[in-house]
């Protein structure tokens, strides 16, 4: 079976990061926000300008080389977060849920959001917005560019 592909438009990444906002700010309010790099560092940008929240903090965990997922290994940590108490963990995606065990052991006192997420993943996380199918891989506007797609019933017949 072909993978399913789910295009995220800049417009929708941000109309879906402030329904995320909208749903933190009765949790807050927050000392800092961490935004897990790459993939959250926008989402991230978005929430903190809705929860007026200036402090930003980041994580850097290597998980993933485009669609081949790795072994995770933590990059750069949060360098102001403590335990995480008070603070809010932003990324774009939970996946399987690899990536939110590591966050989790760095930051367990973290409330943690992800904009969108998977249903193996979905345990891991405090908050989200949109679930999809754990077939499906998301494709982020900072991964792609606008071009021709065949209709979906000619591209399933093949």
């Amino acid at each position: 079976m072909a993978p399913r592909y789910y295009t995220v438009t800049w417009d929708q990444l941000h109309r879906d990061s402030k329904a995320l906002a909208w749903r933190l700010l009765e949790r807050g309010p927050y000392k800092g926000i961490v935004a897990i790099t790459r993939g959250g560092l926008i989402p991230a940008a978005i929430i903190a300008r809705e929860l007026d929240c200036r402090l930003i903090e980041s994580v850097s965990i290597v998980t993933y080389d485009e669609e081949k997922r790795g072994q995770p290994h933590v990059a750069k940590a949060p360098d102001a977060a403590g335990d995480g108490a008070g603070w809010l963990i932003v990324d774009d995606l939970v996946d399987t849920g690899t990536t939110a065990r590591v966050i989790r052991a760095l930051l367990p006192k973290a409330h943690f959001a992800t904009v969108y997420a998977k249903p193996a993943g979905k345990p891991t996380v405090d908050t989200f917005i949109t679930e999809v199918s754990q077939d499906t891989w998301i494709l982020f506007p900072w991964d792609t560019e606008p071009q021709f797609i065949a209709p979906i019933a000619r591209s399933a017949a093949q």
